[in-house]
């Protein structure tokens, strides 16, 4: 059994890596997350040149047809980079179509989707939570009424996929009456949150696999896990790379035992966790009884290690770290974000114990 990436997964994070880099570089970066946009219409054309708007969707449609696997590399490249993009929400909305809707629907929407033409997003957090148990969002009459919070790139978004009571799925499309977007402050600015407002707005149900809810949230916990993944290994790089520079007594602070010390320990809580996530998106694709505990876990330990590693990359930087001017805050808010999205680990972990039926 092999236990590695294929030739193929590795040109595609080298690839990506290569564009974030290039189209992307840290004064375009900083620049980008200082205006609260989260999206470059530049940077979003280069990524659905490169098919990946279209990873996770059929090829009879327009996609690649691959793997949440090969979706979770492409995610820690994005993390490690910190692109500002509505990716995340595209994809989970473009699987949720892929997964719950009609043949016609997917007709309709998945080729725009593919292509990266329609951008779409994902609305599912609600007062009582995220899960698709304690949605309350009503659907009635094909018109929705309710609220949904703390939804990413709302406004750029041409489409939302909406849950709604029962742990169903329906389309409503931007600009529709009864529609309200009130923008909500959020930790990460490279994920700009609003508050969705329907009342009476138009919509129409996914009328495929009535699980898809649960699938999709199965995917968003393994590519947020990712994502962490990634920005805790760039906030390692960043404090390894300064530690090196700054002096202190006449000498690099890195020389210092203890400085050594919390940088392996930086390390070492972030690399093993690779596993978590490349197993989560293994079961996934192909072992679904495994897959909602496995992407619980990934996603609790992996984004609970990131916040502690970006935790002690501030304090390594010493007197900046803290400061806006200081980088290491970029993706220290990455992985707060990624922590508290679809459900912190504490709320994960309860999950976890409940699928043991603990």
């Amino acid at each position: 059994m092999h236990f590695g990436l294929t030739e193929e997964q590795q040109l595609l994070q080298e690839t990506v890596r290569g564009f974030a880099s290039g189209e992307c570089p840290p004064a375009r970066l900083r620049e980008l997350f200082d205006t609260g946009e989260g999206h470059d219409p530049a940077l979003w054309k280069g990524l659905a040149e490169m098919g990946l708007t279209g990873l996770l969707l059929p090829e009879a449609h327009g996609g690649a047809g691959l793997g949440l696997l090969e979706q979770a590399l492409v995610m820690e490249e994005l993390g490690a980079a910190a692109l500002p993009s509505p990716l995340l929400g595209h994809t989970l909305a473009g699987l949720a179509i892929a997964l719950g809707g009609s043949d016609a629907q997917r007709a309709r929407w998945l080729p725009a989707l593919a292509t990266g033409e329609k951008i779409a997003g994902i609305a599912v957090a609600e007062a009582e939570g995220w899960d698709p148990e304690t949605w309350a969002l009503r659907l009635e009459g094909g018109r929705l009424e309710g609220r949904k919070r703390f939804v990413p790139h709302a406004r750029h978004a041409d489409l939302l996929v909406a849950g709604v009571a029962g742990g169903g799925l329906a389309v409503v499309e931007s600009g529709a009456a009864g529609l309200g977007v009130e923008d909500t402050p959020g930790v990460d600015l490279a994920h700009p949150l609003a508050e969705l407002q329907f009342a009476g707005a138009a919509a129409e149900a996914l009328a495929g696999d009535a699980g898809a809810a649960q699938r999709v949230r199965d995917a968003a916990l393994v590519l947020l896990a990712a994502d962490a993944f990634g920005a805790a290994w760039r906030l390692v790089s960043m404090t390894v790379d300064y530690a090196k520079q700054r002096e202190q007594f006449g000498q690099p602070i890195a020389q210092f035992q203890a400085v050594k010390h919390e940088l392996a320990d930086m390390a070492t809580a972030v690399e093993p966790s690779r596993a978590l996530i490349w197993y989560a998106a293994h079961a996934f694709d192909a072992l679904p009884d495994e897959a909602p505990r496995a992407a619980a876990v990934a996603k609790a330990h992996v984004c609970a290690r990131a916040c502690e590693v970006g935790r002690s990359a501030v304090e390594l930087h010493g007197g900046i770290g803290f400061t806006w001017e200081c980088d290491v805050q970029i993706w220290l808010k990455r992985a707060l974000f990624d922590r508290a999205f679809f459900g912190t680990p504490e709320h994960q972990h309860a999950r976890i114990a409940a699928l043991a039926d603990w």
